[in-house]
């Protein structure tokens, strides 16, 4: 092997190495795993604990009567052993605690398999609060962490072993497939802004939790929306394909990973995603090599021009090695069941065999199809909780981040995920398929429970609310001149009520 590289490198090649890369991969996938679990402890309780919009113990319990022992396989979730507060929290703060230990470098595999099984099992555990795309493409991104991580006590830049290229191949695929899946799955839609380039004409305004560059952003000439969109479809249809191409070209791959990532900073500094935009760049980062990534790497971190030792063969490695094409195969189904599904007809894998394969791997939620913004909103409704003392008196109850009060500068809350404010989005683009958990919120607020209320934002009146009701409004951006004579950032219109009064009494 040492005459190999001599050899090579005397023919003025240098051989390309991966050790540094997934080093600096599996560290930002630990931080991108504690900022999900640290966000989750701040709020799970209020969202599914025992006094919670949708308690864990309760929909537990329903799931057991229904299907019997089927619901372990089905909801593959550690709360079984304990559907309570305290067991919520220890998940969370287990996350937090496992993901500085795969920073750290301890123990990567074993690091790398907690975190995902936590994960999972607050995943489901969530309920509709935690079935967001990027909570799918953490657990997707974790189980292939688990088989390309170094088999080692504690890993280190200068002595792990070379990645397995199989495990590497099909983590890459995984960039591939966000990324190309969010490009033809909005045309395949036969979304109409998507298909005349008008969609950013209404995206900053629409979406779910904007930002105060979100107005300015808006308000950019048409121009600037129509071309932005042909870049976008650019980058998302035909740049990831790069990534297949030959590790030689480095100067091409790099290219593409700045422009994938350039359209995720880009998405990330105008609105909202928690931490979907950090994750899908860490993903982009492992598709360069060593080489590449010493001339941006901080000093101190030993770079080597030759690449690490391969890694023994093992039982380990050849089980992994399985595993890792097995997920690969399951995830082409995927890949084109998710193209299927979004123009409503059978295509190349339509057929029973598939679909019984996926449904039988669905539980794990692990290897997934996605489709982000494949339909654009172009309106805005939303919900706004009235509350009262008296019946006869109302005042807004606030959220924290979502739209409300008009006269509210929109902020940045990314990369924390407020999945209450995120729910509340989806809930005001259809209220009746809401109505059972609104209700349950409703009278949360009413009960003074602590840990939903913590969701909100302060009580707008001198006591404890008596009476709370839904109003529907529809929100828009002020113009120029309406902000600049107001200040307000929103203006807003009354469409109705989605309830009438409850009360404490209703509540009790």
């Amino acid at each position: 092997m040492a005459e190999s590289i001599q050899g090579s490198q005397m023919r003025g090649s240098t051989p390309i190495s991966f050790v540094c890369s997934r080093w600096l991969f599996l560290r930002l996938l630990g931080v991108v795993y504690g900022i999900a679990f640290a966000s989750l402890a701040a709020q799970i309780t209020g969202l599914v604990g025992e006094r919670g919009i949708l308690p864990v113990g309760e929909f537990l319990r329903r799931s057991h009567e229904t299907y019997g022992a089927q619901a372990y396989r089905v909801w593959p979730t550690l709360v079984w052993l304990w559907p309570s507060d305290t067991f919520l929290m220890i998940l969370c703060w287990g996350g937090v605690g496992t993901s500085l230990l795969l920073i750290a470098g301890v123990a990567p595999v074993i690091s790398t398999a907690v975190l995902w099984l936590l994960y999972l099992s607050v995943t489901i555990a969530g309920q509709l609060f935690l079935q967001f795309q990027w909570d799918a493409l953490l657990l997707e991104t974790g189980l292939l962490a688990i088989l390309y991580a170094p088999l080692v006590w504690r890993s280190h830049v200068a002595l792990d072993p070379e990645p397995p290229a199989i495990a590497r191949w099909v983590l890459w695929g995984l960039a591939v497939k966000l990324t190309f899946l969010s490009g033809i799955t909005k045309l395949a839609s036969g979304d109409v802004t998507w298909a005349r380039w008008t969609a950013l004409d209404y995206h900053y305004e629409t979406q779910p939790i904007p930002a105060w560059t979100s107005w300015f952003a808006h308000h950019l000439p048409h121009a600037v929306h129509y071309w932005s969109t042909a870049a976008m479809f650019v980058i998302e249809l035909g740049v990831p394909w790069v990534i297949f191409a030959p590790v030689r070209f480095r100067r091409t791959r790099l290219v593409a990973c700045v422009l994938m990532s350039a359209l995720q900073i880009g998405i990330g500094i105008t609105g909202n995603y928690g931490f979907f935009n950090l994750l899908t760049i860490v993903l982009y980062l492992a598709i360069l090599d060593d080489r590449t990534l010493r001339a941006f790497l901080p000093y101190g971190i030993e770079l080597f021009e030759q690449p690490g030792e391969p890694a023994p063969r093992s039982r380990w490695r050849t089980a992994a090695n399985v595993v890792t094409v097995v997920i690969a195969c399951i995830s082409v189904l995927a890949f084109f069941r998710e193209i299927d599904a979004t123009r409503r007809r059978p295509g190349l894998f339509a057929n029973a065999w598939s679909e019984t394969i996926l449904d039988w791997v669905s539980p794990l939620d692990s290897i997934n199809g996605y489709g982000l913004f494949r339909v654009m909103t172009t309106d805005r409704p939303e919900i706004v909780i009235e509350v009262s003392e008296d019946n006869n008196r109302w005042r807004e109850y606030e959220f924290r981040w979502k739209a409300g009060n008009v006269m509210r500068r929109p902020h940045f809350v990314e990369p924390h995920m407020p999945r209450l404010d995120w729910q509340m989005w989806f809930a005001a683009l259809d209220p009746q398929s809401a109505q059972g958990w609104l209700s349950r919120l409703a009278m949360r607020i009413l009960d003074g429970d602590e840990a939903v209320l913590k969701l909100l934002g302060p009580n707008p009146l001198a006591s404890q609310p008596r009476y709370v009701r839904l109003a529907y409004y529809r929100y828009h951006f002020t113009s120029a001149d309406e902000r600049a004579k107001t200040g307000a950032w929103w203006t807003r219109e009354f469409l109705g009520y989605l309830t009438a009064p409850i009360s404490k009494d209703q509540a009790q």
